[in-house]
Protein backbone atom coordinates (compact mmCIF):
# COMPACT_ATOMS: atom_id res chain seq x y z
CA UNK A 1 0.00 0.00 0.00
CA UNK A 2 1.12 3.40 -0.91
CA UNK A 3 1.47 6.21 1.69
CA UNK A 4 -0.98 8.38 0.11
CA UNK A 5 -3.58 5.30 -0.37
CA UNK A 6 -3.11 4.66 3.94
CA UNK A 7 -6.60 5.67 5.96
CA UNK A 8 -5.96 5.43 9.23
CA UNK A 9 -8.43 4.87 11.91
CA UNK A 10 -8.49 5.74 15.65
CA UNK A 11 -6.93 2.95 16.24
CA UNK A 12 -4.53 3.85 13.97
CA UNK A 13 -5.39 0.95 11.51
CA UNK A 14 -6.11 1.27 8.17
CA UNK A 15 -9.17 0.14 7.23
CA UNK A 16 -9.76 -2.01 3.62
CA UNK A 17 -12.40 0.48 3.08
CA UNK A 18 -9.80 3.54 3.55
CA UNK A 19 -7.04 1.90 1.48
CA UNK A 20 -9.33 0.91 -1.12
CA UNK A 21 -10.74 4.32 -1.60
CA UNK A 22 -14.78 2.63 -0.97
CA UNK A 23 -17.39 5.75 0.18
CA UNK A 24 -18.80 5.06 3.06
CA UNK A 25 -22.00 7.17 4.04
CA UNK A 26 -22.66 7.46 7.15
CA UNK A 27 -26.84 8.08 8.23
CA UNK A 28 -27.15 9.21 11.64
CA UNK A 29 -30.26 10.78 13.57
CA UNK A 30 -32.25 10.29 16.59
CA UNK A 31 -34.57 7.13 17.25
CA UNK A 32 -37.66 7.09 14.93
CA UNK A 33 -36.45 9.46 12.59
CA UNK A 34 -36.24 6.97 9.85
CA UNK A 35 -32.55 6.31 9.03
CA UNK A 36 -33.11 2.88 8.62
CA UNK A 37 -36.56 2.96 6.43
CA UNK A 38 -33.88 5.68 4.44
CA UNK A 39 -31.31 2.85 3.92
CA UNK A 40 -34.12 0.49 2.63
CA UNK A 41 -34.96 3.21 0.32
CA UNK A 42 -31.69 3.87 -0.75
CA UNK A 43 -30.65 0.08 -1.52
CA UNK A 44 -33.34 -0.45 -3.29
CA UNK A 45 -33.12 1.98 -5.43
CA UNK A 46 -29.15 1.43 -5.81
CA UNK A 47 -28.57 -1.94 -5.63
CA UNK A 48 -28.96 -3.06 -9.49
CA UNK A 49 -26.44 -0.09 -10.37
CA UNK A 50 -23.53 -0.28 -7.87
CA UNK A 51 -23.05 -3.18 -5.74
CA UNK A 52 -23.62 -2.38 -1.71
CA UNK A 53 -22.82 -3.46 1.52
CA UNK A 54 -24.27 -1.98 4.78
CA UNK A 55 -23.49 -2.10 8.45
CA UNK A 56 -26.41 -0.83 11.29
CA UNK A 57 -25.91 -0.17 14.95
CA UNK A 58 -28.16 -1.04 17.93
CA UNK A 59 -26.98 -1.17 21.37
CA UNK A 60 -28.64 -4.69 22.14
CA UNK A 61 -29.77 -5.74 19.48
CA UNK A 62 -29.32 -6.37 15.31
CA UNK A 63 -33.09 -5.10 14.62
CA UNK A 64 -31.92 -2.52 12.32
CA UNK A 65 -29.78 -5.19 10.04
CA UNK A 66 -32.49 -7.94 10.34
CA UNK A 67 -35.27 -5.71 9.21
CA UNK A 68 -33.35 -4.59 6.01
CA UNK A 69 -32.90 -8.43 5.08
CA UNK A 70 -36.54 -9.05 5.84
CA UNK A 71 -37.11 -6.67 3.63
CA UNK A 72 -35.07 -7.77 1.33
CA UNK A 73 -32.86 -4.17 0.86
CA UNK A 74 -29.86 -6.72 0.11
CA UNK A 75 -29.55 -9.90 0.52
CA UNK A 76 -28.44 -11.00 4.34
CA UNK A 77 -24.11 -11.37 3.63
CA UNK A 78 -24.25 -8.00 2.10
CA UNK A 79 -25.58 -6.65 5.94
CA UNK A 80 -23.91 -7.03 9.05
CA UNK A 81 -25.23 -5.75 12.20
CA UNK A 82 -23.24 -4.37 15.17
CA UNK A 83 -24.33 -4.51 19.00
CA UNK A 84 -22.66 -1.56 20.22
CA UNK A 85 -23.23 -2.33 24.17
CA UNK A 86 -23.30 1.36 24.79
CA UNK A 87 -23.63 4.61 23.55
CA UNK A 88 -24.47 4.72 19.61
CA UNK A 89 -22.46 7.77 19.06
CA UNK A 90 -19.07 5.94 20.77
CA UNK A 91 -19.43 3.59 17.88
CA UNK A 92 -19.42 6.07 15.63
CA UNK A 93 -17.11 8.46 16.83
CA UNK A 94 -14.42 7.63 19.61
CA UNK A 95 -14.01 4.07 18.91
CA UNK A 96 -15.28 3.38 15.69
CA UNK A 97 -13.43 -0.03 15.71
CA UNK A 98 -15.93 -2.41 15.94
CA UNK A 99 -17.54 -0.67 12.42
CA UNK A 100 -14.25 -0.81 11.14
CA UNK A 101 -14.18 -4.01 11.48
CA UNK A 102 -17.25 -5.19 9.88
CA UNK A 103 -16.75 -2.76 7.28
CA UNK A 104 -13.46 -4.76 6.38
CA UNK A 105 -15.89 -7.84 7.12
CA UNK A 106 -17.96 -7.26 4.03
CA UNK A 107 -15.09 -6.18 1.75
CA UNK A 108 -13.69 -9.78 2.31
CA UNK A 109 -16.80 -11.35 1.45
CA UNK A 110 -17.69 -8.81 -1.24
CA UNK A 111 -14.61 -7.39 -3.01
CA UNK A 112 -16.71 -5.90 -5.70
CA UNK A 113 -18.34 -3.73 -3.17
CA UNK A 114 -18.36 0.07 -4.50
CA UNK A 115 -20.86 2.11 -1.94
CA UNK A 116 -20.98 0.89 2.07
CA UNK A 117 -23.43 2.93 4.15
CA UNK A 118 -22.95 2.97 8.01
CA UNK A 119 -26.35 3.57 9.74
CA UNK A 120 -25.94 4.83 13.34
CA UNK A 121 -27.70 3.85 16.55
CA UNK A 122 -30.72 6.14 17.46
CA UNK A 123 -28.38 9.39 18.86
CA UNK A 124 -28.47 13.14 19.65
CA UNK A 125 -27.40 15.27 18.23
CA UNK A 126 -24.15 15.67 19.57
CA UNK A 127 -23.60 12.64 17.54
CA UNK A 128 -21.04 12.93 14.49
CA UNK A 129 -19.25 10.27 12.42
CA UNK A 130 -15.84 10.64 12.54
CA UNK A 131 -14.19 11.28 9.06
CA UNK A 132 -12.38 8.02 9.41
CA UNK A 133 -15.39 6.40 9.42
CA UNK A 134 -17.16 7.77 6.89
CA UNK A 135 -16.89 10.30 3.90
CA UNK A 136 -19.85 11.86 4.16
CA UNK A 137 -22.58 11.97 6.52
CA UNK A 138 -26.70 11.85 5.93
CA UNK A 139 -28.53 13.40 9.26
CA UNK A 140 -32.00 12.23 9.28
CA UNK A 141 -34.46 14.27 12.07
CA UNK A 142 -38.43 13.99 11.91
CA UNK A 143 -40.62 16.55 11.96
CA UNK A 144 -43.10 14.19 14.57
CA UNK A 145 -40.53 15.28 17.19
CA UNK A 146 -41.29 19.14 16.59
CA UNK A 147 -39.59 22.31 15.49
CA UNK A 148 -37.15 22.52 18.59
CA UNK A 149 -34.84 19.53 17.05
CA UNK A 150 -33.39 21.91 14.56
CA UNK A 151 -33.22 25.11 16.58
CA UNK A 152 -31.23 23.28 18.55
CA UNK A 153 -28.70 22.90 16.40
CA UNK A 154 -25.88 20.25 17.17
CA UNK A 155 -23.10 18.74 14.59
CA UNK A 156 -25.71 16.22 13.91
CA UNK A 157 -27.54 19.40 11.44
CA UNK A 158 -25.02 21.76 11.36
CA UNK A 159 -22.15 18.83 9.53
CA UNK A 160 -23.71 16.84 7.90
CA UNK A 161 -23.23 16.56 3.95
CA UNK A 162 -26.88 16.31 3.56
CA UNK A 163 -29.99 17.20 6.16
CA UNK A 164 -33.27 14.88 5.42
CA UNK A 165 -36.13 16.20 7.11
CA UNK A 166 -38.56 13.06 7.45
CA UNK A 167 -42.27 12.68 7.68
CA UNK A 168 -43.42 16.16 6.71
CA UNK A 169 -46.66 14.95 6.04
CA UNK A 170 -47.03 15.15 10.09
CA UNK A 171 -46.10 18.84 10.71
CA UNK A 172 -49.66 20.28 10.66
CA UNK A 173 -50.54 17.73 13.62
CA UNK A 174 -47.50 18.54 16.01
CA UNK A 175 -47.57 22.63 14.91
CA UNK A 176 -44.15 22.57 13.23
CA UNK A 177 -43.71 24.44 10.10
Amino acid sequence: MHREDEHLCGNGRVTAARAGHIPVIGVGGPVGSGKTALVEALCLRLREYVSLAVVTNDIFTKEDAEFLTRRGALPQDRILGVETGGCPHTAIREDASHNQEALDDLLKRHPDVELMFVESGGDNLAATFSPELADKVIYVIDVAAGDKIPRKGGPGITRSDLLVINKIDLAPHVGAD
